[in-house]
């Protein structure tokens, strides 16, 4: 086993990667994807009520992250293996958001009533949240009760390791059509590539193809220079959507070049990299990045500008062309100004 060290919450933690011990006690051999997302998973330095007494047998059925892990990051680790990476990342972000409220309550996840589940839903609508600075939307709080409830239904029915979920009956906010996701203007996303093109290939390259193509930032990440390849003599980006589904996107020529330009010479790896070219792009870092050129395009609201923004704009300008989403998504286009955008000098030349 490979011992690793990680940070849940500012409090290093030592993980050791190891196998899933199936049904019958041997061990499972767990993708490496995976293992990418269970890690960091064992967070027992943070301070919190002891576990309760489980039943012996389902729990030496889940997964070993490590000795002296506690109980709900074994089931946590469990229950996240079906899932894609970019769900598994989000929902692991909930089950340790619900960690750190109960660590710091005094009561410990397993043993969680729904009152305890109110109260987070009423401190997560009421104070600010860490990433934002905000309360969390209702949307942002009704993903996070799905994910619990999930999870602990998990643990009732296919770990056989609880007996109740504590927000089986816990109401759910109302979440309403209108999107709180800041959108730009055709004008707005052309001073955006403008700004990515004169930072950097990398940039133009991730930015060109949020724009154009509307995809989700787990798509583009996800993607390696493999999946950047030919079909029927046009290049293509092979991409994983949500929910696993395997999808081809056609290119428009500026993404294209963009790429052509950023992936070089290069035949393996991630096709979008950090800044020493070691691993893969973050999502914390491409948010940020983001951001850093919205506020360089001068762009209003700059600091609450996301990668969703960009598939948010996408949508909007296929509307408002008069382009059913469906078969604009699937061909990457968008509003004329920006379909017939020139290449312009540097990087993207």
């Amino acid at each position: 086993m490979k011992l690793r060290s990680h940070r849940i919450s500012g409090v290093a933690i030592q993980v050791v990667a190891g196998p899933i011990v199936g049904a019958s006690g041997a061990g499972v051999g767990v993708p490496h994807r995976v293992l990418d997302v269970l890690q960091p998973i064992a967070a027992a330095a943070i301070a919190a009520p002891s576990a309760p007494a489980l039943p012996a047998g389902p729990l030496q059925r889940l997964p070993d992250v490590g000795a002296g892990a506690d109980p709900y990051w074994r089931l946590v680790s469990a229950f996240l293996v079906g899932y894609p990476p970019h769900s598994s990342r989000a929902y692991f972000s909930d089950l340790k958001a619900w960690w750190a409220w109960c660590a710091a309550a005094g009561v410990h996840p397993l043993t969680a009533r729904r009152h305890h589940v109110d109260v987070w839903v009423r401190h997560l609508s009421e104070q600010p949240q860490p990433a934002t600075g905000r309360p969390a939307s209702s949307a942002s709080i009704a993903r996070r009760l799905s994910c619990l409830s999930q999870f602990y239904d998990y643990g009732i029915k296919d770990a056989e390791l609880l007996e109740h979920s504590p927000v089986a009956n816990v109401r759910r906010p109302k979440v309403y059509d209108d999107s709180s996701t800041v959108g730009l203007t055709a004008e707005e996303l052309d001073r955006l590539l403008t700004a990515a093109e004169a930072h950097g290939p990398r940039s133009a390259a991730l930015v060109s193809l949020l724009v154009y193509n509307g995809l989700r930032i787990a798509e583009v990440l996800g993607c390696d220079v493999a999946d950047f390849s030919h079909q029927r003599g046009h290049r293509v980006l092979r991409i994983t959507r949500k929910g696993g589904k395997a999808s081809t996107e056609p290119l428009a020529p500026i993404v294209l070049h963009a790429l052509a330009l950023y992936v070089s010479e290069r035949t393996s790896g991630p096709i979008f990299l950090n800044a020493d070219g070691t691993d893969r792009l973050s999502y914390s870092t491409s948010y940020a990045l983001i951001r850093r050129l919205a506020k360089r395009a001068d762009i209003a609201g700059a600091a609450r500008i996301s990668p969703h923004s960009l598939r948010h704009s996408f949508a909007t300008e296929l509307l408002a062309n008069g382009v059913p989403l469906q078969r604009g998504a699937r061909r990457g286009l968008f509003s004329h100004g920006l379909r017939d955008r020139p290449r312009r000098s540097g990087c993207c030349r």
